[in-house]
């Protein structure tokens, strides 16, 4: 069978390369430089890389091709750099949404793609920065800030390449080009639960915070030590404090099944929502247990019953049976003990009572299969011989309390009085001997089924989501739950950063910063400045060298300082131009430079725009964060639609004035709803939200999670 993609790399003039996906962008790479990001990029671009002969928007592409060891396909990574001056749009609203709008915007952002793969043979499209269903889409700065735009790997969204392996390969490449800091909008779902928060009690963490990925801010005013003490909320929830408040709910039984199920094939201790959560994740990819069934069973006066309890076998779950008519008929009901167990309230482990049923019918089976031996075993004879391999009466008296009319294996066991003896003895009798009537005081009444809609253990995913629903969603009368679960739910940005590093080679590195003159200070201080750039240099570089390296880097990073000119370098002025740095400066220090030529008056200065607009929100947020706002159209300051009681399934009112500004104009006794329409009321949710748990500042309230 031929590869499409080997046949046109057949019809290039040069010889194509190739990787190995899975040794990719790791340490012995041939990229693998010690320079910044900006010029890092260049060098793989250089070496690992074939320029397309088509353009992205205009915009050159290269693509590296990757061999997947395992399956043998040919996955290709495309490579555009998108020059921000020719671009449709130059601003970047994720580094918006991150908190980055004090950025300067950089002059080049680099797109890592790799489509679905259905499209592996088939070149790019025009409108690739914009796809979501790339297998993978990363954005990153020539400053080396970048975006994680998406990655459908992570619950089978390629049929050749699972979630682990592309993250894994997108940071080997961050590491290697040295990306400064990389973020991640995580809303990711499965079956409708969102993964941050289902990830996040089960580990701690995100899926994402296996590479390392951390909180980077939350929406609606979530602070880091508000997610930290939300997560910590949610995972210590003891799992037997949440039986006993889910008790009188409708939900009580089947969640205590749950429990039980998970608690039985655990080798460990299942307390905490944690350790439940964590366990059942760990046994998502096992087969299924099998399905609960139900019987129908139909009495003598033709009405019908239903019953419901897991199999393991193919014997019927309930065998419903009558003795010989001795005047009025009777049913008799028999039950799996393995069932049973499931509902006991009970200080053993499920398999230690099936362990000890086990060896009674062993005792009983001897017993029968005696010369010596008739009729059944008392109570004390059925304890003494159990004795003998297990020493724990407590258990055993346990256990023997529930032995009556139950099926063990493949044994039916039953206590009745002797008539004789007037003494309680237990029975056992062969369940295919009562299914095949050949015992004439046994008689099978039905051997119909059909399959529950839900059954605990049959698919695991299926108890996550019961889980995850009532506990999280919908636990009974407790706000700090639901107060916990929101905040989590609120927190989308993670963030991982790779920090500085000086290595042991013959280049000094220093991080560069630029230090604004009175006059900008005055006028664009009120945002935080940019950050600062990694300038690397000879080892016996001059001071005249090294300020024309931060020039250059300045210049070939930034639109804001294209033309910047470096003047002097703090603390240095005494030095001068021609004096080497070694000994006068150490490597990996941090440096502050004065210059001019900043172009403060371009469009491309910001990344989050040049408007300097006012957020102050309720809920304590001073930045955008991404979520839905409407301004007040007097004081013009922007809130969230959400803290001001609009749904987001509902349009925002042509006029808004905030309540700020509704107090200020109106006399304090008037009825604001009636006399002022145009205020939007706050909703109790939002309002209880406020005051306890998402306020920066004291005057908003008092924090819940802290």
């Amino acid at each position: 069978m031929s590869n499409p993609i080997l046949e046109v790399c057949g019809k290039r003039k040069r010889r194509s390369k190739f990787f190995s996906f899975h040794n990719f962008a790791d340490p012995s790479s041939p990229f693998n430089t010690n320079g910044p990001f900006r010029d890092n990029i260049r060098f793989f671009l250089k070496e690992c890389t074939e320029i397309e002969d088509y353009l992205i928007e205009g915009n050159p592409t290269w693509c590296t091709l990757l061999i997947h060891e395992n399956n043998g396909v040919i996955v290709p990574l495309f490579t555009i750099e998108e020059i921000v001056k020719n671009s449709s749009r130059p601003l970047c609203d994720h580094c918006r949404c991150s908190g980055w709008s004090h950025h300067f915007v950089s002059k080049r952002k680099y797109h890592l793609i790799i489509p679905v793969d259905d499209e592996w043979n088939e070149p790019l499209d025009d409108g690739a920065f914009d796809v979501q269903t790339h297998l993978l889409h990363g954005l990153v700065h020539c400053n080396g800030f970048g975006h994680l735009l998406c990655i459908n790997g992570i619950e089978g969204g390629s049929k050749n390449l699972s979630g682990r392996e592309i993250m894994d390969l997108w940071d080997r490449i961050c590491t290697s080009l040295r990306a400064r800091k990389i973020t991640v909008e995580d809303v990711a779902k499965k079956r409708s639960m969102d993964l941050r928060l289902l990830h996040g009690v089960a580990y701690g963490h995100t899926w994402f915070g296996r590479w390392g990925y951390k909180f980077c801010h939350g929406s609606f005013g979530v602070m880091e030590h508000n997610y930290d003490r939300a997560i910590e909320i949610l995972s210590s929830l003891n799992i037997d404090e949440i039986i006993s408040d889910f008790g009188s709910t409708n939900k009580s039984k089947e969640i205590k099944q749950i429990v039980q199920y998970y608690r039985e094939l655990s080798e460990t201790q299942l307390v905490t929502m944690r350790d439940l959560l964590r366990f059942m994740l760990t046994l998502k990819s096992r087969a299924p247990v099998p399905l609960k069934r139900k019987m129908i069973t139909q009495n003598s006066d033709s009405s019908f019953s239903w019953y419901s309890f897991p199999t393991s076998s193919k014997l019927p779950s309930i065998i419903r049976v009558q003795r010989k008519p001795l005047g009025k008929e009777k049913a008799v009901k028999y039950r799996k003990f393995s069932t049973l167990v499931l509902n006991m309230d009970s200080r053993w482990p499920a398999r230690r009572l099936e362990y000890a049923a086990e060896v009674i019918v062993d005792a009983l089976k001897e017993k029968k299969e005696s010369e010596l031996g008739s009729g059944g075993m008392t109570r004390q004879q059925v304890r003494d011989a159990a004795r003998l391999l297990i020493g724990d009466t407590g258990l055993l008296d346990f256990v023997l309390k529930s032995l009556n009319n139950v099926i063990v294996g493949k044994y039916i066991v039953c206590r009745a009085v002797n008539p004789a003896t007037r003494v309680l003895e237990y029975t056992i009798c062969d369940v295919g001997k009562a299914s095949k009537d050949t015992e004439p005081e046994f008689k099978i009444i039905s051997n119909e089924y059909t399959v529950r809609a839900r059954a605990t253990g049959s698919e695991v995913y299926d108890d996550v989501t019961f889980v995850y629903t009532n506990i999280f969603m919908t636990y009974p009368n407790s706000d700090l739950i639901r107060l916990a679960t929101l905040t989590v739910l609120d927190t989308k940005y993670f963030v991982k950063e790779w920090p500085f590093k000086d290595e042991n080679d013959q280049l000094l590195r220093f991080i560069c910063k630029v230090m604004p003159k009175l006059t900008e200070s005055d006028s664009e201080l009120t945002r935080r400045w940019f950050p600062s750039e990694i300038v690397a240099v000879p080892l016996h570089a001059t001071v005249a060298e090294l300020k024309g390296a931060i020039q250059a880097a300045l210049r070939d990073t930034y639109c804001v300082t294209e033309r910047f000119v470096v003047r002097e370098i703090e603390n240095m002025e005494d030095l001068e131009d021609r004096e080497v740095l070694f000994g006068s400066l150490e490597s990996g220090s941090e440096v502050w430079v004065q210059g001019d030529g900043m172009d403060m008056e371009t469009e491309l200065r910001y990344e989050g725009g040049n408007d300097t607009w006012t957020v102050r929100c309720q809920c304590g947020a001073r930045d955008d964060d991404g979520e839905r706002m409407i301004a007040c159209d007097i004081c013009e300051v922007w809130h969230h639609t959400r803290c001001c009681g609009i749904k987001d399934s509902d349009a925002t009112p042509p006029i808004f004035v905030c309540s700020g500004c509704s107090i200020s104009i109106m006399p304090p006794r008037v009825d604001l709803c009636t006399e002022l329409p145009l205020r939007v009321e706050l909703s109790p949710e939002s309002e209880y939200l406020n005051s306890l748990i998402l306020p920066q500042e004291p005057d908003f309230g008092t924090e819940l999670l802290c």
